[in-house]
């Protein structure tokens, strides 16, 4: 689920707490964690609603001035059922905390080392972006010689370890991932 920085700063000050899509089934259930820009989102319930019978209320807690808004919308993202998302906010994202711990242990290392091998160019991508932070993503897959999709897919693998952090453009090395790539060019003399 995507939602607008707007939505994401209601979400975070306690004034959006609902979301309506329509999808011809739903796309998240009760219990999914959405990482945001806002940290973590947990969608609390899903159901289907008659748009009719969507009240202003609730239309003032998805962030519309009026149930007239929210329907028009809508009506702009074309059929299927509409779906009414009970959110809440769930806490930080942990990869941000996760990309500020520079200090790796040695079994730290070794299991990053041994991750990376099992993903195509990682170390590769990590000295690139090292190279050149805040590079647009296209121009350093083509560095590569790679698609951009399965490029920015890598990326965001790297991410999940804590490595990188993604810019407004662009990407650069996270504190973790300078800290390995600092561990492995010494280790590499």
């Amino acid at each position: 689920m995507l939602f607008r920085r707007e939505t994401l700063a209601g979400i975070a000050a306690g004034e959006i707490e609902l979301a309506f899509r329509r999808w011809p089934r739903a796309r998240v259930k009760a219990g999914t964690r959405l990482r945001t820009a806002i940290g973590v989102l947990e969608v609390v319930s899903v159901e289907v609603v008659d748009p009719k019978r969507i009240a202003a209320r609730d239309a003032r807690r998805a962030g519309f001035a009026s149930r007239e808004a929210l329907v028009a919308a809508l009506d702009e993202l074309g059929s299927g059922d509409v779906h009414r998302i009970r959110l809440r906010r769930a806490g930080e994202d942990p990869r941000i905390a996760l990309r500020a711990r520079a200090a790796l242990s040695a079994d730290e290392r070794a299991e990053l080392g041994r991750r990376l091998d099992r993903m195509a160019d990682a170390r590769a991508v990590l000295a690139l972006i090292a190279a050149k932070p805040g590079v647009r993503a296209a121009e350093l897959a083509a560095c590569l010689g790679r698609e951009l999709r399965p490029f920015k897919a890598g990326v965001r693998r790297l991410k999940e370890l804590g490595l990188t952090e993604s810019l407004e453009v662009g990407y650069r090395l996270s504190p973790r991932g300078r800290a390995l790539l600092g561990a492995r060019a010494s280790c590499a003399k």
